[in-house]
């Protein structure tokens, strides 16, 4: 009866070994047989709670908790992309669907229905680089690390999107700049900080604040070849940034292009995949809004079988804020 009684007590107290209970028992087996017997009507009363479901905990104080957004919205009146890829949303409100609902119940009419409404929902064409997205190395060739199969956003390793974050402020260089290894160097001094393997780099440049504009797809800096590679050979796997690429903007390229015909120039962040597998965040927003170091990012990608990208509800998660 005893040794049972304590097996019951320190199973509902969390004990995992029985060398637990065991050292229990052995003070419990010392006592006399009347206070074994008191001792035992206490442990009854204790544990019928718990068994019953009527046990209440008091609530512990976990550490405060803030979550960024920094993601943008899929939206149809805001330029976020060049007209080609501008994504299209058709809203369906309760009466327009109200018909719709009727058809699975034959015989129910409209104002059967509460108010006369349906359901509300929408029809969306897209391409999975539209609002904020994860790009896998698919994305920029189909190889990577040198060879192998690049891997598509079904394929990223979940635990590359959930992982400390590092934010590099470049809001301070033009249009059109391209991001040198140096300049990474800098910044990184510049916060006391050195890169770790699986961190998640955001750069935040001046196209955060042109959201919303006609000249978004156009503004903020890239980053180059070297600046990408110096990341990735710090073990970094995933990056991003608040503009419409992570290389600079087409229509800055393209000027360089025009004066060099130098093919190297074109995409030469993304192509950096090649090398080494990355994975990149587009379009994210309000980066000002966190500090230097001290996050956590989650940016899990919607799972599309053997796509390019996937779009994600990026957030930053900061503690003690």
């Amino acid at each position: 009866f005893f040794r049972c009684s304590f097996f019951l007590f320190s199973r509902d107290q969390g004990f995992t070994h029985f060398s637990s209970a065991d050292r229990w028992f052995n003070s419990f087996e010392a006592m006399s047989l009347p206070s074994a017997f008191s001792v035992a009507r206490a442990l009854r009363r204790a544990v019928a709670p718990l068994r019953r479901g009527t046990a209440t905990a008091t609530p512990v104080a976990g550490p405060k908790r803030k979550i960024v957004d920094i993601s943008i919205p899929l939206e149809n009146d805001v330029v976020s992309d060049p007209a080609v890829f501008a994504p299209k949303i058709d809203y369906l409100d309760h009466h327009a669907t109200a018909e719709q609902m009727c058809k699975f119940f034959p015989g129910l009419t409209k104002a059967d229905l509460p108010e006369s409404e349906g359901w509300a929902i929408e029809k969306i064409s897209l391409i999975t680089h539209n609002g904020t997205h994860l790009d896998a190395p698919y994305h920029y060739a189909s190889t990577m690390d040198n060879g192998k199969r690049a891997i598509t956003i079904d394929e990223v390793p979940l635990e590359w999107c959930f992982q400390p974050g590092v934010k590099l402020d470049f809001r301070h260089f033009e249009d059109g700049y391209v991001v040198t290894e140096e300049d990474v160097k800098k910044e990184l001094d510049r916060i006391g900080h050195v890169l770790k393997p699986l961190e998640i780099v955001l750069v935040n440049t001046r196209a955060g604040k042109r959201y919303g504009h006609p000249d978004y797809v156009s503004s903020g800096c890239g980053v180059g070849r070297e600046a990408t590679l110096f990341m990735l050979r710090q073990g970094v796997r995933v990056t991003g940034t608040d503009g419409w690429s992570w290389d600079a903007p087409f229509v800055h390229t393209a000027q360089r292009w025009e004066q060099s015909k130098d093919p190297g120039l074109i995409w030469e962040g993304h192509r950096v995949g090649r090398e080494i597998g990355y994975c990149h965040l587009e379009k994210l927003h309000n980066l000002e809004a966190l500090p230097a170091t001290g996050f956590m990012v989650s940016c899990f990608p919607v799972k599309i079988r053997a796509a390019s990208a996937g779009w994600t509800r990026a957030v930053a998660i900061v503690d003690g804020a």
